[in-house]
This record gives C-alpha cells, sequence and structure tokens, in this order.
C-alpha cells in the first residue's frame, strides 16, 4: 500500500509540472522504518553538529538538463576525479609557499578562488550530495533545470557581482564575510549554502527556539518557536526566523532580511522558507525555498546535513586582523601612485560547490 501511495505522489508531481525533488519531505528521502529520536522537550532531536560540504554544485550543469539525479556510474566517475585532483594537490605539502602563481590550483593561467589558497587549507567536501541513497546533480530543485531563473524586467537590469575584490573605497563596500559580520558566501543563510571550507552547522535545541550556531565567522542564528515576524522596517543580519513543526519537520520562515543578504545580490523584500528533517541517523534533509521579487519564479533547492564527530571551535575573525586597514592603505597607496587598484585574488567563492 506504502509502494502505490508513492507511485502516486510521485505521478501527481509529475501531471503537476513539479519534481519528486522540489516537493516536501519525499517518504524515499527517510532511512526504512526510521523514526527520529525525540528530545527532553518531544521534538525531534536534530541536535549535534552537522555539516553540507559537497562537491555537488549550486547550480547544474547544463548538460543534464533536467536531470536532478546521477546514475551510480557516474557518481563514481564524478567523485574518482575528485578524489584524484585532491590527492595531486596534496602533494604539494609545501604550505609556506604564499605565491599564487607557483601554487599547483593556479597553473595554466587559472584564476579566481582556488588561487589564494594552498590545498591544504581548503575542506570543501570529497563527495557528492546524496538524498535517499541517490547523487544529485545540483543543490537548486527548483526550476526543473537547476539554474537560477530569468530576472523580472520590472526589476531593472541584472545586478552584476562587483569585479574580483570590490569595492576599495571604504570598508562597507567590502564584502560581508571580509568584514567578520557573517559567513563567506551563502554560510550563515538563510539558505544556508557550503563554501570552501567551514561548513559546520551545531544545531541546538530549547523549548521555544532553535539555535544554529555556524562555524563560518561565528554565527549565532536564532528560530523562534514562539510569537511573530518583528515590524518590517527592523532588518537584521540572517532575518527574524520563526519556526513551527509539522510533524518531524521544522518549517522556518526567514523575513526582515537585510538587502545585502540576497541570493545572487542584493534584494529588497527577500522570504526564505526552509525545512529540516531528520531521515537517518547521519543525515537531516534540508529544504530551502527563495521568493525574490526580482526572479521570474521562486528558487527552490535540497541538501543533506550529515552528521559529523567533528567539533566547532572559536572563530576569532577580528582579533588581532589588520587585514581591512592594510587592504585600504593599499588601495591608497596605489592611488597616490597612479597604478589600478587590483582585486583580492584570494576571495571566496560566494556559492557552494558551483
Amino acid at each position: 500500500m506504502a509502494h502505490r501511495l508513492l507511485i502516486l505522489a510521485l505521478a501527481a508531481a509529475t501531471l503537476a509540472g513539479t519534481s519528486p525533488a522540489a516537493a516536501q519531505t519525499s517518504p524515499a528521502a527517510i532511512a526504512k522504518g526510521y523514526k527520529a529520536p525525540r528530545n527532553a522537550f518531544g521534538q525531534p532531536d536534530m541536535s549535534g553538529v552537522w555539516s553540507n560540504a559537497t562537491i555537488t554544485r549550486l547550480e547544474r550543469d547544463p548538460k543534464y538538463g533536467d536531470r536532478a539525479t546521477l546514475s551510480a556510474d557516474e557518481a563514481k566517475a564524478i567523485e574518482g576525479a575528485s578524489d584524484t585532483r585532491n590527492a595531486r594537490l596534496r602533494a604539494n605539502t609545501d604550505t609556506s609557499n604564499t605565491d599564487p602563481d607557483k601554487l599547483p590550483e593556479c597553473q595554466s593561467g587559472a584564476t579566481g578562488p582556488a588561487c589564494g589558497y594552498n590545498a591544504f587549507w581548503t575542506d570543501p567536501g570529497t563527495r557528492l550530495i546524496r538524498i535517499g541513497g541517490v547523487a544529485r546533480t545540483s543543490i537548486l530543485t527548483s526550476p526543473a533545470n537547476g539554474r537560477f531563473p530569468a530576472r523580472i524586467a520590472a526589476a531593472g537590469p541584472p545586478r552584476a557581482r562587483p569585479p574580483a575584490g570590490g569595492n576599495f573605497d571604504n570598508p562597507e563596500n567590502r564584502a560581508l564575510g571580509e568584514r567578520c559580520i557573517v559567513g563567506f558566501g551563502g554560510t550563515s543563510g538563510p539558505p544556508m549554502l557550503p563554501v570552501l571550507y567551514n561548513n559546520h552547522y551545531e544545531i541546538q535545541q530549547t523549548r521555544d527556539a532553535v539555535v544554529i550556531v555556524v562555524e563560518m565567522v561565528h554565527d549565532a542564528r536564532i528560530i523562534h518557536l514562539t510569537g511573530g515576524h518583528a515590524p518590517a522596517g527592523v532588518r537584521q543580519w540572517m532575518g527574524d526566523s520563526i519556526g513551527h513543526w509539522e510533524g518531524d519537520t521544522l518549517v522556518v520562515e526567514t523575513t526582515n532580511l537585510r538587502r545585502e543578504q540576497g541570493l545572487r545580490g542584493p534584494a529588497e523584500d527577500m522570504t526564505v522558507v526552509e525545512r529540516f528533517t531528520r531521515v537517518s541517523p547521519q543525515q537531516v534533509l534540508y529544504q530551502f525555498e527563495v521568493k525574490d521579487p526580482s526572479y521570474a519564479q521562486p528558487v527552490k533547492g535540497e541538501e543533506a546535513l550529515n552528521f559529523t564527530h567533528d567539533r566547532i571551535y572559536e572563530y576569532a575573525c577580528h582579533e588581532g586582523n589588520y587585514a581591512m586597514t592594510g587592504i585600504l592603505q593599499g588601495a591608497r597607496q596605489a592611488e597616490k601612485e597612479g597604478r589600478p587598484v587590483e582585486g583580492n585574488r584570494g576571495q571566496v567563492r560566494e556559492e557552494g560547490g558551483d
């Protein structure tokens, strides 16, 4: 009977023009016979440290079209190639080498985020996202092609990212991560996206709140389980998150985000709905839907938060940190000498796995 209900649900999703991956938690994602343990408050217990590190791209490679999943052979080939590359990079154990042009990642004229680091310093993960045991082609699940939708013409021209390194006029023009305000890229969330390293999250639960401690840049995101949203004019880093339980799933709606924390560019009134479901002893299924008025349709995605025995240590982002002072002083000196102000070659990539 359960199998027939699942088949009917999949068929209904297909007829409705949505993929099962974009729907609410599929029974196929839950380990057979698994029932999430309860904590002292009767809630599904998600406490502990979890990681969303992965080599799965945020946006899908166009060659896969609308395919949300990979075959076992395809997944093995992709992970094997990643392992081979990692082994080659690890062979360069001289971490004293600080010349980007001599790092193995930067040969053949390559540029970009990887060129600021030896492989020693990065920890982006080694495996693809697997949900229900099946590897995914991308984090994004909707639109069906796993890529960001078009911008609405009325919203104006696409909001291009700043050039590498950003603007050097004042601290407020630098990236939020550089300023130690929130994590680089989308690590702090919402939605929470993986990047080159520091992809751990510690979930703590009380009767009235859930706290997510973010490894990158020391954020502690508080999700209130009681009350309503703050007035619209009160804008907060990581927004105003209100959650409730739907069965075994924690559903979180976040509003009042600051415009600087938009997904792929500033957003004025972005809303994010997240769903956390513990589907096995080792995994929490994390689903998100982003509603940005400048996009033609909502953006949806799914990740696996995998249990780890690792611990989160202090991320003292500002302690003894003179990087921002040095960056701006260097820019002023370059201007005095009539030289162009160059971008920061070591800037962290803004989206995970992409």
